[in-house]
Parts: structure tokens; sequence; C-alpha cells
């Protein structure tokens, strides 16, 4: 596999094309071709943004992730849901989008009713998590 990299050489830019065959690379600059013999080390790594990993910390609070108008409300205050139910129904552009709860818990808190037209990102409802009990 070929990877494209900007380089900087006493202070001159190049654009190289690397090519990792074990210990040696094959380097195109400029249309000429190098062999470069290392110890070894790795390949150049493509910097990459992680994705959240399922164990980072999920917020409790259900927001709108578009403007619309609150359809349905599936949960009062004192239910239990689970991660993924869906507690509300938003329509926005003529479209109906379930709104699922983030996380597991105890719903604490509903600031909408149905028929509210609401902004994106407004604060809906409020669940409470999970608390696991130890024996």
């Amino acid at each position: 596999m070929t990877t494209k990299r900007r380089v900087i050489v006493d202070e001159e830019e190049f654009e190289v094309h690397l090519t990792n065959d074990g210990d040696v690379w094959r380097v195109i600059v400029d249309g000429h071709e190098f062999s470069v013999k290392t110890d070894g080390a790795g390949a150049p790594k493509n910097p990459r943004k992680r994705k959240a990993s399922r164990k980072s910390v999920k917020s409790g609070v259900v927001s709108s992730p578009i403007p619309g108008k609150i359809v349905s409300i599936s949960v009062e205050n004192g239910n239990f849901v689970s991660e993924g139910e869906v507690v509300l129904i938003l329509e926005a552009m003529k479209m109906q989008n379930e709104i699922q709860a983030p996380i597991s818990g105890m719903v604490t808190q509903i600031s909408c009713e149905p028929g509210d037209s609401i902004e994106a990102n407004s604060p809906l409802l409020v669940i409470e998590p999970q608390k696991i009990e130890e024996s």
C-alpha cells in the first residue's frame, strides 16, 4: 500500500510516496525513486480519529438532534427505560423521528409536552443512570 505524505527537507517542502516492504522503503520524490533501508521501524501512521469507546460515560440528558415538534412521549416520570428504547417521537421536515434513551435508568424529568415546538439541542428529558447494587 502506498502512502502519500508531505515532508520538509532543509526548509523545502516535498510530496513523497512511500511503499513499505519489510525493512526497505520505496520512496518517490519528484518522480525520482529511492530505496531506503531501515532497522525495521514501523510504517508511517495515519492519524485517525478514534470512535468513542462503548465504555465512555454517556449523559442521561435526552436532547433534540434537530428542530421540530413533539408528536408523542412514551414515558413518564419514574418510568424505568432501557438504553435504545424509544422515549419520544419528534416530527421534523414532515418525518417522524424516534428519539431513543442513550442510557438505561429512571426518567426523572420531562421538559416538553406533545405539540411543543423545540429547537435543536433542546433538553427534552433526563434519565438518571441505572445503579448496579453490589451484593
